[in-house]
């Protein structure tokens, strides 16, 4: 009997110790939770340079506390290729946030119902050219189309200040330009066939063949062509042209204007991602990229983009687009495919 009691009192010894090795190991592991808290992250894609969007990147994640892993475009590509990958990750989206560089393929991706809807901000408190009505997406940060010319070649009395005026035979074998598969460029090229109808688009196309156009990789290419003396002219956007001069290059620009109706005005773009894996830490980050203070630090980097804020329009008319075009962003996305293949055709 003795024995008995013996073996019993010893099994609830090793239960009772058993407990409290049990509640301990949980102690640690809840105090461990408290000292090493989880740090979010948000996936984002991004087409706008590497240069402007990283101090932007650092400062979110700064005052935010949440890790952005992005993700870039190249300059070739620009945009192109990013869209393709989420087109590719639908079915499973890695991409929670998509910063674009342009417009027209985030119009895309919300017409092919890749996006989701953004609540942050009531789209009737934004202006109207520059949002989905259905809250898909945001712009902001605007550059413009540009002519930009060499001021060693020629005369500001003499630069090429239209569309039309790059067809002139004096510039015949001067002019370098992106080549029209992705980029802020065949969103222009498209523009054309919006705004002057199909026929005159391809003509226009025709005579920069006429004019022996250099076809580049990118607008920071064509803009470094006239810069090294390989073209005099070059069309590209306001940002690329504020990077070389401040480089100390000699170059200048004017609008690229379109039969005197304006030049067409791009804005950045933000969408959250449909299905994204982050979605709580994706609506922080698109707080930030719409705020006041994500279009002061573009004014204030190399690209020197045209704010939609009013209060910052108002502290910097020097970067304002006077006479943008008006065009439907919509009706220059759905454009972009025949405007594509009318480009490769006669360019080529």
């Amino acid at each position: 009997m003795r024995l008995v009691m013996s073996k019993i009192i010893v099994l609830v010894c090793l239960l009772v110790l058993s407990s409290c090795g049990s509640r301990d190991s949980e102690t640690r592991q809840a105090d461990q939770a408290i000292a090493e808290p989880i740090i979010e992250e948000v996936v984002l894609y991004c087409s706008a340079d590497l240069a402007i969007a990283e101090p932007i990147i650092e400062e979110f994640e700064k005052v935010s506390g949440i890790k952005v892993l992005a993700r870039y475009d190249t300059e070739a590509s620009k945009t192109v290729g990013l869209v393709q990958k989420i087109r590719a990750e639908a079915d499973k989206p890695f991409c929670d946030v998509f910063w674009s560089s342009e417009v027209f393929h985030t119009i895309q991706m919300a017409n092919e119902g890749l996006l989701v809807k953004y609540s942050g901000i009531n789209p009737a408190d934004w202006p109207k050219t520059y949002r989905d009505d259905g809250g898909m997406w945001f712009g902001f940060g605007v550059r413009s189309r540009v002519i930009a010319y060499n001021t060693d070649k020629i005369s500001e009395a003499d630069a090429p200040k239209t569309l039309e005026d790059l067809l002139k035979p004096e510039f015949k074998g001067r002019i370098a330009m992106a080549r029209p598969v992705a980029g802020t460029t065949i969103g222009d090229v498209a523009s054309w066939f919006v705004h002057y109808g199909d026929e005159r688009g391809k003509e226009i196309l025709q005579g920069l063949k006429d004019n022996k156009v250099l076809l580049v990789d990118g607008n920071s290419t064509a803009v470094r062509m006239i810069a090294t003396s390989q073209a005099d002219i070059c069309l590209t956007d306001t940002d690329d042209v504020y990077a070389g001069q401040r480089n100390g290059w000699t170059i200048k620009m004017n609008m690229l204007d379109q039969g005197g109706d304006g030049a067409l005005a791009i804005p950045n773009t933000a969408a959250m991602i449909k299905s994204g894996p982050n979605p709580e830490a994706a609506k922080i980050l698109m707080d930030f990229l719409l705020s006041k203070r994500l279009e002061e630090m573009l004014i204030e980097s190399d690209s020197h983009n045209s704010p939609l804020n009013k209060d910052l329009q108002q502290e910097h008319p020097e970067y304002s687009i006077v006479k943008p075009l008006e065009i439907e962003f919509e009706q220059v996305a759905k454009k972009m495919p025949d405007a594509i293949k009318a480009a490769l055709e006669i360019l080529d």
